[in-house]
């Protein structure tokens, strides 16, 4: 092989080497200008997803403010038609008290009575109201609240008087009837028993 043949090949050969070179560089800057692009779509990304976040974040403080005002102001109503029903038993009694009743007319006036009690019955009843009996009956502690016990013709544990009535509401208990439970002693029993003591307390004084 010549000299200029040689000479050919080792530009050829540096030529070669400067093209590798050359690609390897470009190669290089072009994976920095990728993973510089991956990372601006991923800050992007990011704050996209932050952005919407945010947005959920206050959509749903506003849906829970608006959720408690509603409620709020749906308990402040719930009761409004039995209220209003309440108020016409109101204005019955209030023109039932407002007129001067003559002896001749009380007849008529405890009918009026009487036919407002049963329309405030009445709606109790539709509310799902009632009242819890207790008339002779066993005293209950789940339902009845013993304020005295007190001799009566009854037996032991039986109710003998009602103080306050108590009531259910869709027979859940809402108020524990008030009531005095017979002892199991007869009024004239106690009513001796009172005598020979007070008898009692005299003998001794004269002693």
């Amino acid at each position: 092989m010549s000299e200029t043949e040689k000479a050919r090949n080792v530009e050829q050969q540096e030529k070669s080497a400067e093209t590798v070179a050359d690609t390897v560089v470009e190669t290089e800057v072009a994976a920095e200008l990728s993973i510089e692009e991956k990372l601006e779509q991923l800050e992007r990304e990011k704050a996209e997803l932050k952005d919407k976040w945010l947005r959920s974040v206050a959509e749903f403080d506003n849906f829970r403010r608006r959720s408690n005002a509603e409620k709020s102001t749906w308990i402040k109503n719930a009761n409004q038609r039995l209220v209003l029903e309440l108020c016409d038993v109101n204005d019955n009694f209030e023109r039932a008290l407002s007129v001067e009743h003559e002896q001749k007319e009380a007849g008529n006036f405890q009918k009026g009575i009487e036919l407002i009690f049963k329309q405030i019955g009445n709606i109790l009843k539709r509310e799902g109201v009632e009242k819890i009996e207790t008339n002779q009956k066993d005293f209950d502690p789940e339902y009845h609240e013993a304020l005295a016990h007190i001799p009566s013709e009854l037996e032991e544990n039986k109710i003998a008087a009602t103080i306050k009535n108590g009531y259910l509401m869709n027979g859940k208990l809402i108020r524990a009837a008030q009531v005095a439970v017979s002892n199991g002693e007869k009024p004239a029993e106690t009513a001796n028993v009172k005598i020979e003591n007070k008898k009692e307390k005299n003998r001794n004084r004269r002693k």
